[in-house]
């Protein structure tokens, strides 16, 4: 019955076919605790067990016995095997009481063991577009019958008659439970393809690029993910957004997601307006004050423009989608930008500009998972370059101002780049997965999230 709950991670589709930004390893860790979940949740022993003695339509009474019911159902005890480019096959081994009045008048009981073997194949729903499962060639086969009546009976009568009933109860009663227990599963999967907002800049909607690949060790679903700015088009990934790799060296029968560095630049990208700061304080954090004077420190021809002390408002706008790099251990955040200076006046004036220095920093970033979305916190790595785009003080050498404006950076502006991406991505929506629990890892051009049980 609830081995078919373990399918549903097989087995994904989509329409169309794309380099995948996102990969899903699904192994027998995740698969047994959803299987539990099942039997949890949607109690279908104790369904099947009360339906067994009701008429249902088109069944025909069974001759030989009547009042039939159903007790004592044995928890199953599910054996489980992928079936490479197919699907999985199962074997559930349980056991139950099936009581009523036999032909001879008298209350009967037969005891039965069996074993339920069923393959599953990946069917899509035509008006959704979601994954469906149906369950092919469930067979039920008797492991050990036992029965109550009278050992005097001839055994070939008594066999018959176990025989017939056994067969035409069994398969009507166990796989049917199948089919019951796939609704509740493609229930829990109605929301795997919609949208998932990104604050308000946006969305990402996690798309199957294929029918997932079954190996003998796990499932492997790819995502062509799509970024959907709030007001404009969709973020296109890198063209390598397909080249990222899982790690040989993860545990077997674990679970593993991988987001690739092309798909992390690109739901960053939905961020980049938010990415421009101007900062008009004159006191920040350790930072000297942001005068003209300090300014004058590093280009003293501020000091003959402006005699008297100014304060400082600085302008960065990021110019350039950001990007995300990654290499084993690490992983940097690209921006490529302006940084302007002005001399600000008084009574409403607008402020004077000074100059402004073509940037290239890198952000280190640290990668968390909070309420099942990816977290980023940054740090400044490096500043790579800076050159003078234009100047209302005439030339200076910008060297002068390389620990000026890194301080700067790693002061003003890396606590509005960490307060904006609190907001945070959200992660597939998968059987109510905890990512919470998830171990990080940064790999070769991929973070990969190493799942973990409750």
């Amino acid at each position: 019955m609830l081995w078919i709950l373990r399918l549903v991670l097989c087995s994904l589709l989509t329409p169309t076919r794309a380099d995948p930004g996102a990969l899903l390893r699904l192994g027998m860790d995740i698969l047994n605790r959803e299987v539990q979940n099942a039997m949890d949740e949607s109690h279908i022993l104790e369904k099947m067990a009360a339906e067994a003695g009701q008429k249902r339509p088109g069944m025909k009474p069974i001759k030989g016995i009547t009042d039939l019911k159903v007790k004592d159902v044995l928890l199953p005890v599910i054996t489980m095997n992928f079936t490479p480019g197919v699907g999985v096959f199962q074997c559930v081994s349980t056991g139950m009481t099936i009581t009523g009045k036999s032909f001879m008048g008298g209350n009967m009981e037969i005891i039965v063991v069996l074993n339920i073997t069923a393959t599953n194949r990946l069917l899509q729903d035509e008006e959704t577009g979601l994954p469906m499962f149906k369950s092919e060639g469930c067979e039920v086969i008797l492991v050990s019958v036992k029965t109550n009546l009278p050992s005097n009976m001839l055994p070939k009568v008594v066999n018959k008659f176990l025989d017939s009933t056994l067969h035409k109860v069994l398969p009507g009663l166990m796989c049917p439970a199948i089919d019951a227990v796939l609704v509740y599963v493609n229930k829990k999967w109605a929301s795997l393809n919609a949208p998932m907002p990104v604050g308000q800049m946006g969305t990402v909607q996690y798309v199957l690029t294929s029918v997932p690949t079954t190996t003998p060790s796990y499932i492997q679903v790819d995502f062509s993910p799509v970024v959907q700015q709030q007001k404009g088009s969709a973020v296109q990934l890198a063209d390598d957004a397909g080249g990222a790799e899982f790690p040989e060296d993860h545990a077997e029968g674990s679970s593993q997601l991988l987001l690739s560095a092309a798909f992390l630049t690109a739901e960053l990208a939905l961020l980049q307006k938010s990415f421009d700061v101007k900062v008009k304080d004159t006191m920040i954090g350790e930072l000297p004050p942001q005068t003209t004077v300090t300014l004058a420190g590093f280009i003293p021809k501020v000091a003959e423009a402006y005699p008297k002390p100014k304060p400082l408002v600085t302008q960065i706008r990021i110019n350039k989608p950001p990007k995300v790099t990654m290499k084993t251990g690490k992983s940097l955040l690209h921006l490529h930008g302006t940084l302007e200076m002005f001399a600000a006046r008084r009574r409403g004036k607008p402020p004077v500009s000074l100059f402004v220095l073509e940037t290239h920093f890198n952000l280190k970033i640290q990668y968390s998972v909070h309420e099942d979305r990816l977290q980023m916190t940054t740090s400044l790595d490096r500043l790579l370059s800076m050159s003078r785009g234009s100047s209302s003080i005439g030339p200076f050498k910008e060297k002068k101002l390389i620990g000026f404006i890194t301080d700067f950076l790693q002061e003003a502006y890396i606590p509005v780049i960490n307060d904006v991406l609190q907001v945070g991505f959200p992660l597939p929506d998968l059987l109510d997965m905890n990512y919470n629990l998830a171990e990080l890892d940064i790999t070769e051009d991929a973070l990969v999230l190493n799942l973990k049980l409750d």
